[in-house]
């Protein structure tokens, strides 16, 4: 059973859910998250990690991360992608969302419920910059590393969402409409 106060699209909302005799109650968020895809065909994750939770173990992640008031989807994915990986572009350049999804939760001791919309950036290659990351960041961060699809695929460490290797799949099968396929300036050195 959950309850859920009016805001439209459910932003502002908070959302209680039954759960063995206890209620969670749910901090809503919108994110913006970048599947960044290299000339080679890999994709950038991000190994993070519960502060809260650092015992519950690590797992990967694509760049991204939460909206900030008024900010749209596409605004937050330019705006997240040069903070965590230095990597600037521009919304006439990011192109439409190429995967949607809800997900459910826990981190630094909050649970959320996240509207999360994934983009596609192409590029020949680059050298990723982490100097932008938050505090938070920096505490739940410690590493990165560029995936195979083939590796994404056959690998048992946990990744998120847990079906990312279909995510890229299905984003790299569709051709790029506004997406550029290589950035100038952008290349490793």
């Amino acid at each position: 059973m959950a309850g859920v106060a009016g805001s439209p699209g459910g932003v502002g909302v908070v959302v209680g859910v039954w759960q063995s005799g206890a209620v969670t109650v749910y901090t809503p968020r919108r994110a913006a998250r970048v599947l960044l895809v290299d000339a080679a065909g890999r994709l950038l994750l991000f190994r993070g990690f519960d502060p809260a939770r650092p015992e519950h173990g690590r797992w990967w992640l694509t760049p991204g991360g939460g909206l900030d008031p008024g900010e749209t989807y596409a605004e937050g994915a330019v705006r997240e992608l040069a903070e965590e990986t230095g990597l600037r572009t521009t919304v006439s350049e990011l192109g439409e969302p190429v995967h949607a999804d809800l997900t459910e939760f826990s981190f630094d001791g909050v649970w959320y419920r996240q509207e999360q919309q994934f983009f596609l950036v192409r590029v020949a290659a680059h050298e990723v910059d982490t100097t932008g990351f938050s505090d938070i960041e920096r505490g739940s961060v410690d590493g990165h590393r560029w995936w195979s699809a083939q590796e994404l695929g056959a690998t048992a460490e946990r990744c998120y969402p847990v079906d990312l290797a279909a995510v890229l799949a299905r984003a790299l099968a569709d051709p790029p409409d506004t997406v550029a396929d290589e950035r100038k300036g952008n290349t490793a050195c």
